[in-house]
């Protein structure tokens, strides 16, 4: 039986403007990014996830969608596009686009025909209500704060907005909306990507009822039940996933907004999407073993057979990980963020990397406001502008909430601007550079980079690490131990994790059920004993059954 694919890939995430400039605007591009193909197939990644490229105003960083079938001007051509797809084909990459399918820009022709009059044929593929006792139709909220409906004058009505005003949200419950996407879905497969990561995708609208949502008397925040997960929601994805699919290897990843694996889990398997992110493991804000593997131990238990969990630490819409579960000591922190590598890239799930984490990037800070003046959105500027505060206030505001803090470029070199534009970046760059750059890790045998490196070819070259299931799964204290067994191979790997600041011991061959042979280390070059072995602070190690 043929494996797929996807299930023996480390995917890479790709944030477009972030990444590399090709052309020297300060904004990362298709040029960019195919010029640094080698060094990708060289770390051994197999699969990139690129963020949104398409057409854009960009109040949200690209996910409001102007043209679904454009690249977007700031990342490239067409032209550029296909050749990045054909040059990551020769190396074995494979390529999912992030497509935003419950909403589109204002800016798009469907919506500017839909706002024409009551009567246009495009004015059902977008949400319009009469106002209800000379108000809005309902409680609901828009998920970035305020009303989620915006009035229209011109035809008297309002229109329904998840997130920002600009970004519409269209009517799923209309037929033709169902095949004007997969309208684009097929035009992209056609191009040459492998699937698509589907944004938010739990809350497209499929539902005519439009019922107040509730309130939490404990907090007085409003209860988001009614415009999320709505009935007739999992027959929509079944659709959408069963159409994908009818081409051959196809992958579909959701985002599906929420913790709850009791909810996560009903969106996958069965013919649904292939996996959806776990954001109950991947977005703990602090550090903390007890509660990664509480969540381990949850996708564990909740997942069923034809389900496979998600592993990540890091994203655009996160602060970086070495900042996140570090304590601002330079060497506990490098010893953290080979932990969490060795957790995201041995556990059982499919690995998600954010660009950067391989060379422990930090969190950006930005100290001007024009730093944060930025064209994938208004961040502290618009703050500042339309919310009355004073520059000082607006960066404070925008620092505090760390939305650009994983979003700086990446840092290939100790040269201006990191080696990743030659004119001026679109956001400021992150902290020492010149100190944590791929050039710098590169040339150092035991750097950070090297380590990711050596992870990935176990990941890349062992079935137990792509298909193996929990033989073990237990917690010792800040210690966290797994078995992963493959039965076709009748192998067996045992991963060490110490989170503690103390050694510990453990026995690996009793762990395994046999004799053991140590494959990796994070703090040594190999680590001596099978009967009693003394883990360091911080350390991981990883056992193979002999």
């Amino acid at each position: 039986m043929v494996k797929p694919w996807w299930k023996q890939t480390v995917f890479y995430e790709v944030y477009m403007p972030s990444f590399s400039d090709g052309n020297g605007d300060g904004i990362g591009d298709f040029i960019g990014l195919t010029s640094k193909l080698d060094y990708l197939q060289d770390l051994g990644v197999r699969g990139i996830w690129l963020t949104p490229f398409y057409t854009s105003p960009k109040v949200d960083n690209g996910y409001d969608i102007a043209d679904y079938c454009q690249v977007d001007p700031d990342f490239g051509t067409m032209d550029d596009f296909e050749r990045f797809i054909r040059e990551a084909k020769v190396r074995g990459i494979h390529v999912i686009a992030d497509l935003v399918l419950n909403h589109t820009s204002s800016e798009h022709a469907w919506f500017k025909e839909s706002r024409v009059s009551r009567t246009n044929p495009k004015r059902d593929w977008y949400i319009w209500k009469d106002a209800v006792d000379g108000g809005v139709p309902n409680n609901w909220e828009s998920f970035f704060g305020g009303t989620a409906w915006e009035w229209d004058a011109a035809t008297e009505q309002y229109y329904y907005h998840g997130f920002a005003k600009e970004q519409v949200d269209l009517n799923w419950a209309n037929p033709e909306v169902n095949e004007a996407m997969k309208e684009v879905m097929a035009f992209w497969l056609d191009k040459g990507v492998n699937g698509f990561r589907l944004d938010v995708i739990n809350f497209l609208s499929v539902s005519n009822q439009f019922p107040d949502n509730p309130m939490d008397e404990a907090t007085g925040e409003q209860k988001h039940v009614n415009d999320q997960d709505q009935d007739g929601i999992l027959e929509v994805i079944q659709e959408i996933s069963e159409f994908v699919h009818a081409r051959s290897g196809m992958f579909m990843v959701g985002e599906v907004g929420s913790e709850d694996m009791n909810l996560l889990k009903h969106y996958s398997g069965d013919g649904k999407l292939d996996v959806v992110f776990n954001f109950n493991l991947g977005s703990q804000k602090e550090f903390s073993p007890e509660n990664l593997f509480a969540e381990l131990e949850t996708m564990e238990r909740v997942h069923r057979e034809d389900q496979i969990p998600t592993l990540f630490f890091g994203s655009h819409d996160m602060a970086r990980v070495i900042s996140r579960f570090g304590e601002g000591d330079m060497e506990i922190d490098t010893k953290r963020a080979r932990l969490m590598a060795t957790l995201a890239l041995t556990a059982k799930g499919v690995p998600f990397l954010y660009f950067g984490e391989e060379i422990g990037m930090r969190n950006f800070v930005a100290h001007r406001l024009e730093d944060m003046r930025d064209v994938q959105g208004l961040n502290a500027y618009d703050i500042a502008v339309n919310h009355g505060k004073t520059p000082a206030e607006a960066l404070e505001i925008a620092n505090a909430k760390g939305r650009d803090a994983s979003r700086s470029p990446m840092q290939w070199n100790a040269g201006p601007h990191g080696g990743f534009t030659t004119g001026t970046p679109w956001i400021g760059m992150g902290p020492n550079y010149q100190q944590w750059n791929v050039e710098s890790e590169w040339s150092q045998p035991d750097s950070l980079l090297h380590y990711y490196k050596r992870l990935l070819h176990l990941r890349n070259t062992l079935e137990v690490f792509q298909f193996g299931d929990y033989t073990v799964l237990e917690r010792r204290g800040n210690l966290i131990l797994y078995v992963r067994t493959w039965k076709e191979t009748n192998s067996s790997a045992l991963v060490a994790l110490n989170y503690d600041k103390q050694s510990v011991q453990i026995d690996p061959r009793a762990l395994l059920g046999g004799e053991a042979t140590c494959l990796l280390s994070s703090c040594r070059e190999t680590v001596n004993g099978i009967d009693s072995v003394n883990l360091l602070p911080n350390e991981a190690v990883i056992w193979m059954r002999v």
